[in-house]
């Protein structure tokens, strides 16, 4: 593994692994259409004659060629990552994930270059999990496109490593959060009391309980993983041992924006979850790449800590 393409490197998790990969020696090519993702996350290395930046979109199968020519693994991180949008706007998680992963496989076929292919997936694939903490032989049952989309990329990407001769993984992330992160109930949370201090609306009751990992611990775990597949294709829960409330995430974040602010709970659905589709408990067993030899650093509400700590400074420094 020398020769790297990083799929989304100009995004949240992709551009920390860029600088990862970067400091430790290899030649970088990121392909990124910058929907979500910001050039000025991965700037500094634009310069580097081992980097290499493509703005193109993997919908289109020539830009994903571009990517993959010459490549010997590929780390694959685009993808849209608004899960709420499954329910209004199905057809894009479709695109830019599925239909997007299918092409980037057939440009890496074509290519015959390809010896590692890792995957950016999801615990929301479990949907509903009946087992937790969640181990990765539990069934496969989304509640959301988003979870759906995931699933599906999961199957292509092990057919084809089954079929085309390479190794393939696919990493079932918890919540990775850190700095450059731009969604989710933190920055959501942030964005909101930048807006109003003195009243936060929740989406759902607050009791919403899941697992969170530092963006450091997930980079990690990920670079772990892609050196201990077992067989063509593997995967691996990328988390964390323990949980946190979303009513807790809204007391660590009004602390560090110094606000005592008062908690609206709103919208949502009848059973408290903050929209159809969304996971309301999630937890994930890490035994199997614990018992490899990776364990995080920080727990979940060490994570949400720094993370509030970081985009406090990020976002409301103007």
């Amino acid at each position: 593994m020398n020769r790297i393409l990083v799929t989304g490197g100009a995004g949240f998790i992709g551009s920390h692994l860029v600088d990862r990969l970067m400091d430790e020696g290899y030649i970088v090519r990121v392909i990124d259409n910058l929907s979500s993702g910001d050039l000025k996350y991965i700037s500094r290395h634009l310069d580097n004659p081992n980097f290499e930046f493509i703005k193109g979109d993997l919908k289109n199968f020539d830009d994903a060629v571009k990517g993959v020519k010459d490549i010997d693994a590929i780390f694959h991180f685009a993808a849209n990552p608004e899960v709420k949008l499954s329910v209004t706007e199905p057809e894009i998680h479709f695109k830019e994930n599925l239909y997007a992963t299918f092409n980037l496989l057939e440009a890496a076929r074509k290519a015959g270059s390809v010896e590692l292919f890792v995957f950016a997936s999801s615990s929301t694939v479990y949907g509903d999990a009946k087992i937790i903490p969640t181990p990765e032989s539990h069934e496969i049952r989304p509640i959301s496109v988003y979870g759906a989309s995931k699933a599906g990329c999961e199957a292509l990407i092990c057919s084809y490593a089954h079929l085309y001769g390479f190794k393939a993984v696919s990493l079932r992330y918890a919540n990775i959060v850190g700095p450059r992160l731009r969604h989710g109930v933190i920055y959501d949370f942030i964005m909101k009391l930048k807006k109003n201090p003195e009243k936060l609306e929740i989406l759902g009751d607050g009791t919403q309980r899941k697992s969170y990992l530092y963006i450091t611990d997930a980079i990690d775990a990920t670079l772990f993983a892609a050196h201990h597949i077992d067989g063509a294709y593997d995967v691996y829960n990328i988390g964390n041992e323990d949980w946190i409330t979303v009513k807790e995430i809204a007391d660590i974040v009004a602390e560090a924006m110094g606000l005592r602010p008062e908690y609206v709970f709103t919208g949502g659905t009848k059973d408290g979850r903050g929209w159809p589709g969304d996971v309301k408990f999630m937890r994930l067993s890490i035994d199997k790449i614990k018992k490899k030899g990776w364990t995080p650093k920080y727990s979940s509400r060490e994570a949400v800590k720094l993370t509030a700590i970081k985009l406090v400074e990020e976002l409301l420094q103007n």
